[in-house]
């Protein structure tokens, strides 16, 4: 029943056998013409730690080929993922064997920063397994072919893959349809995983939503693959391109007649699953407690917006019954929308004015580089609704940038579009380019390819706490330079981070139905039936317990900033703070603040 999940950066993807595939669904940047700063020197326990890395990392990637090829990892550009017989037992396996082989190296291992990413690999090896063993004994296992197929062909196909690995992209295609070494098509292996596990009416079969949509999805991953293979001129690829049209179309027909028929119209997931999926995503508190809190943020954001929704409307000259009415002025800012074609001129214009702002404040070091921003299209819109970070490969990176992806619709089971309102006015552009962009997700994931990060902090420390957390920390950091409206619409986004934390752990408890989720969306937050829609498909099937990292992350950043702020008065100094969280990678909450505890505190008194 898991799918391969894409989020507002690249999040962790999983298979039924619990084998992390980072970002699959990934496309790599539209390559920059500034020239790649000097990276920094690899330091020796870096060198040592991602020699052990690659131990789990070729352990799974036999399971994950394509996250892996996308990161960089070479050797994998035209493997497939494994969905033969008995895969969550042979990746687990291959899991504990390297995972026992960290072990040993980590009982003679002396440095402290490779005593602690080994640890890191070993937890992150153990929770791979818990999840595999867990996924399996609950679910069935249905998997999203098409999105599949779309994700690891258009990972390859993009300007900023060199062509010889472009031109790999034919033997992956070839080893989907069972045209290559590999013979059997992943279509009919998915098919066989599914069909074997049916019989047991225990496990939890998948919602009607996403196979609805999934069924909807497939023509436009079809034409999407064939745009990709005709526009970078893949020679010999037709016969492959029809088998797999015939075969993902198939997929979908046998998907209508025996999955969806059972496909539940529940969507809370049973407890346990539930609560792996806040535990893999890094929320480490109940979820009552958090829905709590979230609860008191959406009130304390919402009176924020009704002080400042007045002034928004007398210096924008807009026309509204009642100013303080926060959705009716964001309302009518949202008249004042640009269309498609001049979005990312627009978008633009404003991303050219955040680093100087950045800099001339202190905020945190920028390259000396702009960064890459594009609309999605339509196959990478189905694949991902919301706006996304793509990084670029963290292993092998010869100048490659990530990149901010816009998306314009959110397709429908229908195969229709419902289109956004939410990012296509002059005001969102300020905050949508901080979390996607600088000082945000860009930012983040260009540091730990800059700054020599270490594999164990970046690819198995990964969590979404860390990631969006960072984030909305960084939108927050840019709001007081922000024009008025800039400033509302920031809030309106944390407010909707509030709605996040309170709606996924209430609609996967049982505490409030979809219905009444959608109507806080629309006529609290202000949202469009598009990013309504893309929000209740993310609680609810797309990656349930991931919503609540935004909010729960950004909470731990400024409890942690100012933990840190009065343990330094006036020694505080908030771009060495912020270096400093860039440079510890993607650790989770408890051991970033260790780090700051026991490194940044202790250096800082020292000066």
């Amino acid at each position: 029943m898991t799918k391969p999940l894409t989020l507002a950066i690249a999040l962790s993807l999983t298979l039924a056998t619990g084998a992390p595939m980072l970002a699959q669904a990934a496309q790599p940047a539209a390559k920059s013409t500034a020239a790649k700063p000097a990276a920094k020197p690899t330091p020796a326990w870096v060198a040592t730690s991602n020699e052990y890395a690659n131990i789990l990392l070729k352990a799974q990637a036999e399971f994950a080929p394509e996250g892996m090829s996308f990161f960089g990892v070479p050797g994998y550009d035209d493997r497939v993922a494994d969905l033969k017989p008995q895969n969550p037992e042979r990746f687990r396996a291959a899991t504990a064997k390297a995972r026992d082989e960290l072990k040993a190296k980590l009982a003679v291992e002396r440095d402290p920063n490779v005593r602690q990413d080994l640890e890191i690999m070993i937890r992150a090896a153990d929770e791979n397994i818990a999840t595999s063993e867990l996924t399996q004994r609950l679910t069935l296992p249905w998997s999203d072919v098409p999105q599949t197929v779309f994700s690891g062909l258009q990972g390859l196909l993009s300007d900023q893959t060199p062509p010889e690995r472009r031109a790999k992209a034919l033997d992956r295609l070839k080893n989907y349809v069972g045209m290559g070494t590999e013979k059997t098509p992943i279509t009919e292996l998915a098919k066989a995983r599914y069909t074997e596990a049916a019989a047991n009416a225990q496990l939890v079969h998948p919602t009607k939503l996403e196979v609805e949509q999934a069924l909807g999805n497939v023509d436009t991953y079809v034409d999407g693959i064939r745009k990709l293979f005709a526009k970078y001129k893949i020679e010999g690829a037709e016969p492959a391109l029809a088998a797999m049209e015939t075969q993902l179309k198939d997929y979908g027909t046998w998907a209508r007649a025996n999955v969806l028929p059972t496909a539940r119209t529940d969507t809370k997931l049973p407890p346990e699953l539930y609560a792996n999926s806040l535990k893999q995503y890094g929320i480490d508190i109940d979820p009552q407690l958090l829905v709590r809190r979230a609860q008191v943020e959406f009130m304390e954001t919402r009176a924020a917006m009704q002080q400042l929704a007045p002034l928004v409307a007398k210096a924008n000259n807009l026309t509204v019954a009642d100013p303080h009415d926060y959705v009716a002025v964001i309302n009518a800012l949202k008249k004042r929308n640009m269309p498609n074609d001049q979005l990312e001129a627009r978008y633009r214009t404003v991303i050219d004015q955040i680093d100087p702002i950045i800099r001339s404040e202190r905020i945190v070091d920028v390259p000396n580089r702009p960064m890459v921003m594009r609309l999605g299209s339509e196959a990478e819109s189905a694949a991902q609704p919301a706006p996304h970070f793509l990084p670029a490969p963290l292993i092998g990176n010869t100048g490659q940038q990530g990149q901010f992806v816009l998306p314009v619709s959110v397709p429908t089971a229908e195969g229709k579009a419902l289109e956004y309102d939410d990012f296509n006015f002059d005001a969102v552009r300020w905050t949508l380019s901080a979390h996607e962009g600088r000082p945000g997700h860009e930012l983040q994931f260009t540091a730990m390819v800059e700054r020599g990060i270490s594999l164990a902090r970046t690819m198995f420390a990964f969590n979404s706490v860390n990631v969006e957390g960072w984030a909305l920390y960084a939108e927050a950091e840019m709001v007081p330079y922000e024009p008025l409206d800039g400033q509302l619409i920031a809030l309106q986004f944390r407010l909707m981070r509030a709605a996040r934390a309170m709606l996924d752990p209430m609609l996967n408890l049982g505490l409030i139905d979809r219905e009444a989720a959608g109507r806080i969306l629309r006529e609290k937050v202000g949202l469009s039936e598009a990013m309504t829609k893309q929000e209740l498909d993310r609680y609810t099937f797309n990656a349930p317990g991931q919503a609540g990292s935004y909010f729960y992350g950004y909470t731990r950043i400024l409890e942690l900033r100012m933990e840190t702020e009065i343990a330094l008065g006036d020694k505080f100094d908030r771009l060495a703070f912020n270096n400093f969280l860039l440079d510890q990678g993607l650790l989770p909450p408890d051991l970033l603040a260790k780090a700051v505890r026991e490194q940044f505190i202790p250096a800082q008194l020292k000066k």
